[in-house]
């Protein structure tokens, strides 16, 4: 399926630190619940639900649940989502999932890490763009805290 822009967001930020220290920060679910605030009851495991509690202020009464795809060791994570499933009140479990990707790649400067969310245009139409448009700016402050989380 081809992606529209209206389907896919992607961030990429630079990270001076190597890939196995930003495959830990990204995989280690104490480490992921720390800048992504969220603290997590598991661990994460291909083909397994990971979940946990928001920590975000404002957000703490949303429970955090994702199934891990794939984790290609200091290469690629993927998980799916529901995203930006932040009214109590709606039971988002028979929506389609948005699929999450982080993808490390080592240049001189330390590593690139490239973000990406696709699966928007499956939303149902009613919460399609708010679901976007909040995902956006929220991958961009992520891996702003992913990078100081590193940096520390």
């Amino acid at each position: 399926m081809k992606s529209s822009s209206t389907d896919r967001i992607q961030k990429t930020v630079l990270i001076n630190a190597n890939r196995s220290r930003v495959w830990r920060a990204l995989t280690d679910a104490k480490e992921f619940g720390q800048w992504f605030r969220v603290k997590l009851e598991s661990r994460f495991a291909p083909g397994e639900l990971t979940s946990g509690h928001v920590t975000y202020p404002g957000y703490e009464h949303l429970r955090f649940e994702v199934v891990v795809e794939r984790m290609d060791a200091e290469h690629y994570f993927s998980f799916r989502w529901h995203p930006y499933a932040v009214d109590p009140k709606i039971d988002y479990s028979q929506e389609p999932m948005t699929q999450v990707e982080f993808k490390l790649e080592p240049v001189s400067q330390g590593t690139r890490l490239t973000v990406s969310e696709s699966g928007f245009d499956l939303i149902p139409a009613a919460r399609r763009n708010e679901a976007f448009r909040m995902n956006e700016g929220g991958w961009a402050v992520q891996c702003e805290n992913l990078r100081k989380h590193v940096d520390s």
